[in-house]
C-alpha cells in the first residue's frame, strides 16, 4: 500500500484478511464528506488538523489524538477545519467477525454486535495502538499470521477498555488446549499459518489463543511460529545449507524475510551464523 503523502486517499485490503478495510489520506483538507453510514464497525485515529465529527445526532470537534467510534449503520461525517491539513486513519472492520470477538469475550452466544457506547475517546494508548496496527498492516514485509494477531489483539483490548462484557469464568491454571496450539504448530510451522487453524486444533477463540498463549509460553502465536522457523532455520545452517534454500525450507516468504526474523531472534545475520 502506498504512503499517504498527499491529498489522494490510499486504501490497504487484504485476502488473506477479508474482515477489515483501511483508509488513510495526509491532507484531507478538500475531502467533504456527506452524511452516510456503514454496515461495518469504524473506528479512526485523527493524526494531524482539525475536524468536525458528527455520529448521529451529536456533533463535536476533534483533533489530532482522536479515535473516533463509529457503530454499524450509524449516520456520520468527518470533515476538516477550513484549510487545516487534515490526517487520518480509518478501519473498518466487518461487525459479524468483530461480534464473533464479543462472543469470545463473554457478551454470549447471541448472534448481534454489542455497539459501543462510547463514539469519542482520547485515551493515548488507544490512539497509539490503533496507529501501531496501521504500520503493522501496511508493512508489506509483516506476514499475514502477524497481521491477524495484531487485528485480534487490538480489538480486545479495545472491547475491555471501552465495551467490556462480564469477567469470563475461565479454569485456574495451565489450559491442556494451549497445549494443542503449541503442538498444532510444531507440527505446522513451515508452511503458512492461519490463525484460525491455529484455534480450530485448539477449540480455543482468537482472543482468548492470544492472551493466554502468551501468558503460557510468553510469546504471541505468531512469535512462537516464527520462533520455531528460526530454530528450524538455525539447525540447517549448521549443516552448511544454503541461506534462499533455508529461507523456503522453514517457511519463511524469501531470504529477505529470514533475514529480518533472524536478527531480531539471534542478533546476527544466518551468514554470520553459519560462518
Amino acid at each position: 500500500m502506498p504512503q499517504p503523502t498527499d491529498t489522494t486517499p490510499t486504501f490497504w485490503r487484504d485476502p488473506a484478511l477479508p474482515f477489515i478495510e483501511v483508509r488513510a489520506i495526509a491532507d484531507g483538507r478538500k475531502l467533504r464528506y456527506g452524511r452516510h453510514a456503514h454496515d461495518t464497525f469504524s473506528i479512526g485515529a485523527v493524526t494531524g488538523g482539525r475536524s468536525t465529527y458528527l455520529n448521529g445526532n451529536t456533533l463535536e470537534r476533534v483533533h489530532a489524538g482522536a479515535v473516533v467510534i463509529v457503530n454499524p449503520n450509524v449516520v456520520h461525517a468527518c470533515n476538516p477545519a477550513a484549510d487545516e491539513a487534515w490526517s487520518y486513519r480509518m478501519f473498518h472492520l466487518d461487525a459479524d467477525w468483530l461480534a464473533a470477538l464479543q462472543h469470545a469475550q463473554g457478551f454470549g452466544a447471541q448472534a448481534a454486535f454489542v455497539p459501543f457506547a462510547q463514539t469519542l475517546t482520547w485515551r493515548a494508548d488507544l490512539f497509539a495502538g490503533l496507529n501501531v496496527l496501521y504500520d503493522v498492516l501496511v508493512n508489506p514485509h509483516e506476514d499475514a499470521l502477524h497481521k491477524e494477531c495484531a487485528v485480534t489483539q487490538y480489538f480486545t483490548a479495545l472491547q475491555q477498555a471501552l465495551n467490556p462484557a462480564p469477567p469470563e469464568n475461565t479454569p485456574s491454571g495451565p489450559n491442556p488446549r494451549l497445549a494443542r496450539a503449541a503442538e498444532f504448530i510444531d507440527d505446522n510451522y513451515t508452511r503458512t499459518l492461519k490463525l484460525e487453524e491455529i484455534c480450530t486444533a485448539a477449540n480455543l477463540s482468537p482472543s482468548y489463543l492470544i492472551r493466554a498463549f502468551r501468558e503460557q509460553y510468553g510469546m504471541t502465536p505468531h512469535a512462537y511460529v516464527v520462533n520455531r522457523r528460526i530454530e528450524f532455520s538455525r539447525a540447517q545452517l549448521r549443516r552448511g545449507h544454503a541461506i534462499a534454500d533455508v529461507a523456503a525450507e522453514a517457511g519463511f516468504a524469501d531470504q529477505a524475510h529470514l533475514q529480518r526474523a533472524f536478527r531480531q531472534f539471534v542478533a546476527a545475520t544466518p551468514g554470520q551464523y553459519r560462518g
